[in-house]
């Protein structure tokens, strides 16, 4: 038995990994790095024209590109997936520089969807002073509803006391951050007004702020959030996708917030239905930067998630978890948030209270899939599983 197998190189930090441990020299190392990482890339909706162009370049470049079969004498559109190392990308991102019809633009576009994908940490500035380290391990977020409604926890942590010994609970139990919610989205529910909200979450803010915890707020009310960060918050939780409240964006320049955008149709009036679930909430999470970035709010300030649980089908959250990975392309955070929740219920035929199991191997498909932060409420089993994912997924090899 000599054991020859397949070597599977996700980035350029392992490629160099294979290629020292044979004992290439660094002179090699540099040289063969670009090309022993191979990425897809998946270009939506690009005139059939460029596209044309697109594919010959590559194939010229030894790579490969497909396109729509009747591209070659459409005047539409089409899709196309590009095929190659990066050596390859490189050559035809110099060329595509050169181009006429929109191709500079799509080059710019290749050259940053590369570069985020090579991020593998970011040294967050919260609000009030204080910073975060994302990527080097997976991050906890503890749900710290204040409701009498929420789906799964609903009223066991409506009074303050209670509230604020859980959090401390959970912070001690390995969470890293706090998210406190007090309006109940789940389906079907009559959501708080902003005076009952504010009513629910102030007394926790401030029995909390004099701890040494990383404080999050669920909300897309922007008064909301403007009176809980002047309480001591640091990040801002929304589900609203900057869109349900159109001051909240005004409010998070205000402080320099972080916010979490939490990609939602199901929340959002005259939104369409999904043709390519995981191309659409791509395309929804870089405008939603992009109108961050114009107001003042910069990319820097963006965690991403894509929205577990507020798509329309059981499958298509699935179909996300299991392409997570798509979503780095976007260079920023990942956060999850499938703890309990109903396509688990549904695929394993289980009420609320016995998703745990479900909910766990959620998390660690998660990280694995590229979650910096999982949002939960089992912090003590999750912050486990997340240790042991993170052992498998740092190790060198």
């Amino acid at each position: 038995m000599n054991g020859h197998h397949a070597v599977l190189i996700n980035d350029q930090q392992e490629a160099r990994h294979f290629l020292e441990d044979i004992g290439s020299t660094e002179m090699g190392v540099g040289y063969m790095i670009p090309k022993a990482v191979f990425k897809c890339i998946k270009l939506i909706n690009i005139p059939a024209r460029s596209a044309n162009l697109i594919k010959q370049e590559m194939l010229s470049k030894g790579g490969e590109a497909a396109v729509e079969k009747n591209a070659v004498n459409s005047e539409g559109s089409t899709d196309v997936l590009l095929l190659g190392t990066l050596k390859q990308y490189r050559l035809l991102i110099e060329k595509l520089r050169l181009q006429p019809f929109g191709l500079k633009a799509i080059a710019v576009e290749l050259d940053d969807i590369l570069s985020a994908l090579e991020i593998r940490s970011w040294d967050m500035q919260l609000a009030n002073g204080r910073s975060l380290k994302v990527g080097e391990k997976t991050l906890i977020m503890g749900i710290l509803n204040v409701t009498p409604d929420s789906f799964s926890d609903g009223g066991r942590f409506f009074d303050p006391k209670q509230a604020i010994e859980h959090a401390l609970e959970m912070s001690a139990d390995g969470a890293d951050i706090i998210d406190i919610g007090g309006a109940s989205s789940r389906p079907n529910s009559t959501m708080a007004d902003e005076d009952e909200e504010l009513k629910r979450i102030l007394p926790v803010i401030k029995g909390l702020a004099p701890h040494n915890i990383t404080l999050s707020v669920d909300t897309f009310r922007a008064r909301v959030a403007d009176a809980a960060l002047a309480e001591g918050v640091h990040i801002i939780n929304d589900i609203g996708s900057l869109k349900m409240d159109p001051d909240l964006l005004t409010v998070l320049c205000k402080w320099q917030s972080p916010v979490v955008i939490m990609h939602n149709r199901l929340q959002l009036k005259n939104e369409p239905p999904y043709d390519d679930v995981i191309s659409n909430i791509i395309a929804d999470l870089q405008q939603i930067m992009r109108t961050a970035a114009a107001a003042g709010l910069a990319p820097e300030k963006i965690i991403i998630d894509p929205g577990l649980g507020f798509v329309q089908t059981a499958e298509q959250n699935l179909l996300i978890l299991k392409r997570l990975q798509d979503f780095r392309s976007l260079g920023r955070p990942i956060l999850i948030g499938l703890s309990r929740k109903r396509f688990i219920g549904s695929t394993l035929n289980l009420e609320v209270d016995d998703r745990l199991e479900g909910s766990l191997a959620g998390a660690v498909i998660g990280i694995m899939n590229g979650a910096n932060i999982v949002r939960v409420h089992d912090v003590k089993e999750t912050k486990r599983a997340a240790l042991m994912t993170d052992a498998v997924r740092m190790t060198n090899g």
